[in-house]
């Protein structure tokens, strides 16, 4: 309105300075003719369009000054409202992007999370670690394996958590490739691994660390003792039956002219003849071992504690070695599905050898136990103890360290224990005592 109002008193005032110049210049037009006229017309009309456009310049001026006034300039208002769009506009695009980055961490959340539930459903073990040998992961497989727990082992040094030789694998020159190895658990189970190992590189190619996957081999390799068990007595049976029908009918023709030479000789010569008799009647007995031996175990199995057998075989085998105590410490009932009669025998012999092995004072120490899916009995004395050249015979048949043993105790106890699934073995150096650990599976 202000600026209106300036116009109209701008042009009322050059209408009114019109008239009085040309009523005051009126009698000098007719001297001095139109063309004087005509140029001040002509200054008049510069004079007012200077004056309207400086109007024209201070209006716009005012109005992008105060952009509210809503009589803004239409020029002026397509600026503001594309400003605006525009403004609008990146909001939105603002808003996309901030969909798209949520769906990518939302995908990058699945995907890690994909790829550790991979990692701790795997039947494999795996261990994770960085330059400095420290643990960074572990999954369920190598915590069940190994007996470790993940809030124990995590940011430890890998020889502080683990026992040689596992510790020492890092300490190859090169990564391992499927190598096996004898382990004994913080929980101490005796197991068998197949461990592998490499370096740990990330997306650049830089190495950050080392991994380890290993696999349990315990059940394998009682199945390869199995087996190769099975296939010895296999052969040692074909052997047996040429040695029992080539040799008795032979022994049988000996010990009858043994018996008839008997009869007639004098009583000087007599117990030479008695000596050939016992002497044939101790192979006929090696003869029918080994045929018992070499012949396969037929299982009666039932529900067997434990606890009950080995209580009422130390009983039994302690009846005529009082001077020895030995001792049973069990946690809880074990229950197992064996073969009773076997397994008390299997018992008996490495009770019996464990007691003629101690000189003296002494004693016999059994530890029975339950570890995940096994029994575990271990017989450990104080005796002799087996030298270690000698260690890995023992269960061979017709070896015997014994002046008149035959070499069949601990083989028959290796069978018996086999044949119902399970492994034996010994531990203990000479002058140091033994230790025998069987495990059983539970029932």
């Amino acid at each position: 309105m202000r600026t209106h109002t300036v116009s109209r008193v701008v042009l009322t005032s050059f209408l009114l300075i019109g008239i009085i110049t040309g009523i005051t210049l009126g009698p000098f037009f007719e001297k001095v003719g139109l063309d004087i006229l005509w140029g001040i017309v002509v200054m008049l009309a510069i004079v007012l369009t200077y004056s309207l456009v400086k109007i024209v310049i201070s209006r716009h001026r005012t109005i992008i000054r105060n952009p509210a006034n809503p009589k803004a300039d239409s020029e002026v208002g397509f600026v503001v409202d594309t400003f605006h769009d525009v403004v609008s506009k990146l909001k939105e695009k603002e808003a996309e992007l901030e969909k798209l980055k949520a769906s990518a961490e939302e995908k990058a959340d699945r995907a890690e999370a994909y790829n550790e539930n991979i990692l701790q459903s795997v039947p494999s073990g795996v261990i994770s670690l960085d330059n400095e040998l420290r643990i960074r992961s572990i999954n369920n497989s190598a915590e069940n394996i190994l007996g470790v727990r993940f809030g124990d082992a995590i940011g430890k040094q890998f020889n502080e958590v683990f026992l040689e030789p596992l510790s020492s694998v890092f300490n190859e020159q090169h990564p391992l490739a499927r190598d096996e190895y004898q382990y004994v658990t913080v929980d101490n189970r005796h197991i068998w691994l197949g461990i592998t190992s490499s370096e740990l590189y990330n997306g650049e190619g830089s190495k950050i660390g080392y991994t380890l996957v290993f696999s349990d081999l315990t059940d394998i390799k009682s199945l390869q003792a199995q087996v190769e068990l099975k296939h010895r007595l296999s052969q040692l049976g074909e052997m047996s039956a040429g040695i029992s029908h080539e040799l008795r009918n032979s022994m049988s023709v000996i010990s009858g002219y043994a018996k008839l030479l008997g009869k007639k000789v004098n009583e000087i010569n007599r117990s030479t003849v008695e000596s050939i008799i016992s002497e044939i009647g101790h192979m006929d007995q090696i003869i029918s071992e080994l045929l018992s031996f070499a012949k396969p175990s037929v299982l009666v199995k039932e529900d067997v504690e434990l606890n009950s057998l080995i209580e009422r075989t130390i009983s039994s085998i302690a009846r005529d070695k009082k001077d020895i105590p030995i001792a049973l410490k069990a946690d809880s009932p074990v229950t197992i599905k064996a073969d009773g009669v076997l397994l008390r025998q299997a018992l008996s012999n490495l009770l019996i050898n464990a007691i003629e092995a101690i000189s003296g004072q002494g004693r016999i120490d059994i530890t029975l136990k339950e570890l995940q899916n096994k029994a575990e009995v271990t017989i450990k004395d104080n005796g002799c103890g087996i030298p270690e050249d000698i260690r890995q015979k023992i269960f061979l048949p017709f070896f015997s360290t014994k002046q008149e043993g035959i070499g069949f105790g601990l083989a028959l106890v290796q069978k018996i224990i086999v044949s119902h699934g399970g492994s034996i073995e010994v531990n203990g150096k000479e002058k140091k005592g033994t230790t025998f650990r069987i495990e059983l599976p539970l029932s």
